[in-house]
C-alpha cells in the first residue's frame, strides 16, 4: 500500500516537474537493528553535524534537538530547532517512538514534515534517501562522525551525499 502511494506520488511529482533531483536509481540500505538498545541513553541534546539534503526539513544550519524520554510514553517527545535558508530561527515538535511491532532499536518519526529515511519507488528501481548524523557536541569532524560515516557506507549508503551543518558562533541553541 504505501509503496503504490510513494509511486503515485512521484508518479505525480514527474508529470508535474520532472523526476525531483533527490529521486535517484538504487535500492533502500537494509539496516539491522542494534541490539542491547537502551532508549533512556538517547535522551538530551544532540546536534544534527552531517545530513543528506532534505527537501522536507525546513532547517539548514545549527540545527539541534532535545530529546525529553518519557517511560509512560515509551519514546521520546522532540523539539528540533535551527535556521532555515531565509536566516529564520525555526523550531518543529514531534515524537519519536517505538511500536509494539517492532523493536526498540526501529523507531516511528511523527513529526508535521517527517518522511521515511529511504523511500523505495518504482519496484525499487528509484529511491529518495535521506540521512543525518547526530552528535553530542556541534562539531562536525572527529571519531564520533567519522564512526558514523563507516556504518553509513557499509550498509550500502554514499557518505558523499552528505553535507557538513554548519554552527557558527551566531547558533542559538534553545530546543
Amino acid at each position: 500500500m504505501f509503496s503504490t502511494l510513494v509511486a503515485a506520488t512521484l508518479v505525480a511529482l514527474v508529470s508535474a516537474d520532472g523526476i525531483p533531483d533527490f529521486v535517484v536509481p538504487g535500492k533502500c540500505a537494509k539496516v539491522a537493528n542494534q541490539d542491547k538498545f537502551d532508549l533512556r541513553k538517547y535522551s538530551g541534546r544532540w546536534y544534527q553535524t552531517q545530513i543528506i539534503d532534505n527537501a522536507y526539513q525546513p532547517f539548514t544550519r545549527c540545527i539541534h534537538s532535545n530529546y525529553d524520554y518519557s517511560d509512560s510514553d515509551y519514546g521520546f517527545k522532540v523539539t528540533t530547532a535551527g535556521f532555515s535558508p531565509s536566516n529564520e530561527y525555526l523550531r518543529m515538535q514531534g515524537k519519536i517512538y517505538p511500536t509494539k511491532d517492532f523493536p526498540a532499536a526501529h523507531m516511528l518519526i511523527d513529526f508535521p514534515t517527517a518522511t521515511r529515511a529511504c523511500i523505495p519507488a518504482s519496484n525499487e528501481r528509484l529511491q529518495a534517501e535521506f540521512g543525518f548524523v547526530f552528535s553530542r557536541t556541534p562539531q562536525t569532524s572527529g571519531p564520533a562522525n567519522d564512526k558514523c560515516a563507516s556504518v553509513f557506507r557499509k550498509n550500502g549508503v554514499d557518505f558523499a551525499l552528505f553535507n557538513d551543518v554548519a554552527h557558527t558562533a551566531e547558533c542559538v541553541y534553545r530546543a
